[in-house]
């Protein structure tokens, strides 16, 4: 086993490459995004995940764990939440070796 030095924060952990391989972090950092906009997004039009649930067709506690980032979001689940939120995915240049994410109104 590999002899690795302790983290103490999260940001110690994401930063060491031992542990976290660069795809890994852009994979979590987008995630991490993703979902945070889609919060901001049913929050914004006065949605409880219930209501959201109701309107896309997705289960409310499948919402609710994509929300606390427990479940990884299949591509159609992303549309079924998104599209009734007044949103889209759309596919952008990478910037300076960062993924960049953006909703489509």
């Amino acid at each position: 086993m590999e002899n690795r030095k302790p983290v103490k924060t999260i940001d110690d952990y994401m930063n060491d490459e031992t542990r976290v391989t660069p795809a890994e972090r852009e994979r979590i950092n987008f995630e991490v995004s993703l979902i945070g906009k889609m919060i901001e997004a049913r929050e914004e039009r006065g949605l409880s995940q219930r209501k959201l649930a109701e309107i896309s067709g997705i289960k409310q506690p499948a919402i609710a764990r994509l929300e606390s980032l427990k479940a990884t979001p299949q591509i159609d689940t992303l549309f079924k939440v998104l599209y009734p939120l007044g949103y889209t995915l759309e596919i952008v240049p990478v910037k300076n070796n960062h993924v960049e994410l953006e909703l489509k109104a």
